[in-house]
């Protein structure tokens, strides 16, 4: 995962926790539409910097599968 691949995860998931603090919400079904909506709010930024910066977030590379230095090289 690069670093930007883990930062719009992390925002999916700060973002789910947030609206789900505030909407006070309890059960399965409530829970899983907050998700919905945080992931909502990751993939927007997600597109939102791929059209900005012409470059795809999201990397096919597999970086368990790879040497250090490979990896260092896939990110630069």
């Amino acid at each position: 995962m690069t670093d930007l691949e883990l930062i719009f995860t992390m925002l999916g998931e700060a973002a789910t926790t947030e609206i789900a603090k505030n909407k006070d919400v309890i059960g399965f079904d409530p829970n899983k539409k907050v998700a919905r909506e945080g992931g909502t709010v990751a993939g927007s930024a997600r597109k939102d910097l791929e059209k900005r910066s012409g470059h795809k977030v999201v990397s096919a590379v597999n970086y368990k599968k790879l040497p250090e230095k490979e990896i260092r090289k896939s990110i630069q």
